[in-house]
């Protein structure tokens, strides 16, 4: 039977107190859990982008009114003095028009830091406006640089779930892109094989969204209409441990709610992914969320028991190696050696301890050979009509 587990959307859409609004944003400030006096990372863009269109707008404008004062200026002087004056209000008008954008996206920013934060109280949860490199293990935050998690929606009951937003940066000059996403990070607890579900149903043009590709010899296909939904990569050898760990109920779930994420098994986290803000003023968004984690929480304690073979070979080698040991006689004296059977070492001894062996922490790596052939194609005929090579065959 399903869990219930609390939800309360009100702080996300109830009117707010904008003297409590102002005060929660300087407090965020003065204890410098914000870093940015514009906000948020969507606030900068907004300005950037603003200020883009306001140039062009205002270039192209000015230009129009210079032709009418030099019209005017020609037929009549006092005409020409009152046009002189319009480009000046123009640029009065445009700096002051930036200043009101940029401060009604500044208090956007702190409603929403309000908001959020309120929405994590009533939950039983704790809010984060801004976490620079937040070094999880998961594969999206090792990639690229000026990595940040945003809005970060923390809770440790019934075990640790955080929500977020996050950010990186890959490539430089015209080729920088900011890659976005939202994850949720769950705590398992113990150790896991690295797996991951690559979700069909989010796959670009040229396969996978994931930033990182798998060597194609670790999927395994699993019964059922899993596969249609969601290809599964686990270490070469795993592939017990991987059916062991996706029981038909649990796949049942991963379908009936996460089919739209990917889902990376790394360490003891659990991680979902998703190119969209997770962390948001949008209940309907929430509502999705944590129908989804409540519906894994309540079969990720039957994970607990997991332990990997590998490591109890080691164990059990350990401890025979340690009872041949003390049944020998100290060096050097002539007392014979223990009577008692050297090798019975206690059944709890050769229990595997939690953790995952060498070969199944992380997956190996593959090539994209898909986008690689496609984009070589693009650049051949490129390079092609650069050259202009095909028109020795069409003259």
């Amino acid at each position: 039977m399903r869990t219930s587990y609390p939800f309360d959307a009100g702080p996300l859409v109830q009117p707010v107190d904008g003297r409590a609004v102002r005060e929660f944003a300087r407090r965020l400030r003065a204890e410098g859990r914000v870093t940015s006096m514009f906000g948020s990372p969507q606030a900068i863009i907004g300005f950037v982008v603003a200020g883009v269109v306001l140039l062009i707008v205002g270039s192209s404008f000015l230009s129009v009114i210079a032709g009418i004062v030099f019209a005017l200026a020609q037929s009549n002087g006092l005409a020409a003095a009152v046009a002189a004056l319009v480009p000046t209000v123009f640029v009065i008008g445009a700096i002051a028009l930036a200043i009101v954008l940029i401060i009604r996206a500044v208090q956007g920013s702190a409603e929403r830091w309000y908001r959020l934060d309120g929405f994590a109280r009533a939950n039983g949860m704790t809010y984060v406006p801004q976490f620079g490199s937040p070094g999880l293990p998961g594969m999206i935050f090792s990639q690229g640089r000026s990595r940040q998690s945003t809005d970060l929606v923390r809770g440790d009951r019934p075990r640790f779930v955080e929500f977020a937003n996050y950010r990186y940066v890959t490539g430089s000059g015209k080729n920088q892109t900011t890659h976005k996403w939202g994850y949720v990070a769950v705590k398992l607890d113990v150790p896991l094989p690295h797996i991951v579900l690559d979700a069909t149903g989010n796959n670009g043009l040229f396969g996978s969204n994931l930033p990182l590709t798998f060597d194609r010899d670790q999927r395994l296909g699993l019964e059922g209409d899993f596969d249609r939904y969601f290809s599964l990569f686990c270490p070469a050898g795993y592939e017990r441990d991987a059916l062991y760990l996706f029981t038909p109920d649990i796949m049942a779930r991963f379908i009936d709610n996460a089919a739209a994420l990917d889902v990376e098994i790394v360490d003891d986290w659990l991680f979902l992914y998703a190119k969209r803000d997770f962390s948001t003023l949008d209940p309907a968004t929430w509502a999705w969320l944590f129908s989804v984690v409540g519906a894994l929480l309540d079969k990720l304690a039957q994970w607990a028991r997991w332990r990997d073979e590998r490591l109890g070979d080691a164990a059990a080698h350990a401890a025979h190696a340690a009872a041949a040991a003390s049944a020998l006689p100290p060096s050097g004296s002539s007392a014979p050696a223990a009577t008692a059977v050297p090798f019975a070492v206690p059944p709890a001894a050769l229990r595997p301890p939690p953790g995952v062996a060498a070969p199944g922490r992380r997956l190996k790596r593959g090539v994209p050979w898909v986008a690689i052939i496609v984009f070589g194609v693009i650049g051949l005929f490129w390079l092609i009509g650069q050259t202009g090579f095909l028109g020795l065959f069409f003259r």
